[in-house]
């Protein structure tokens, strides 16, 4: 992590903007209690610099298609970092798979995967079977309902744990 420079204004942006992405540039600065133009520039630069990775609308996908997720546990028959690579080029080609975690421990990957339906989801693992993505073993758990699904990123709590346990320079 780049050492940051931001401060309760910042971070008073990011978290307003987490919670509503098409507020007015009026609207922000009135929320985070700063004048219109320094709100505007530190909106700017903080697009700029990375902070902000986009804007998009939160679609209630279960409104328009019914679709069953997916969590699979994967562990690949080898570990050298072509393995790895070849894998997650893989899924990154898959529009299915929402999200991929590595991680460390008794499996290699985490994936939330989303499909029509169960027989859906198995001509997707069927595919990585049968092409060379590596996959030696997968375990599959049928979501069958959410009960938290993060919305916005607890900023100021993690944050303030950070600066306080930065050691005074």
């Amino acid at each position: 992590m780049r050492h940051l420079r931001l401060d309760r204004y910042d971070l008073a942006i990011l978290s307003a903007l987490q919670q509503d992405g098409r507020m007015s540039k009026l609207r922000l600065a009135d929320k985070i209690h700063l004048s219109p133009t320094p709100c505007w520039e530190r909106l700017r630069r903080l697009e700029r610099e990375g902070f902000i990775l986009g804007y998009h609308a939160e679609v209630a996908i279960s409104e328009l298609l019914d679709v069953a997720h997916f969590l699979v546990e994967v562990t690949l028959s080898r570990h050298r970092a072509e393995d790895f690579s070849r894998f997650e080029q893989a899924v990154e080609k898959r529009p299915e798979v929402l999200t991929c975690y590595a991680v460390a421990g008794g499996f290699d990957y985490l994936l939330l995967v989303v499909a029509g339906d169960i027989s859906d989801y198995q001509s997707l693992l069927q595919n990585w079977l049968e092409t060379e993505t590596g996959v030696e073993r997968f375990f599959t758990y049928v979501v069958t309902r959410t009960v938290k699904q993060i919305k916005t990123f607890p900023l100021e709590r993690f944050w303030n744990n950070r600066t306080r346990n930065e050691p005074n320079t």
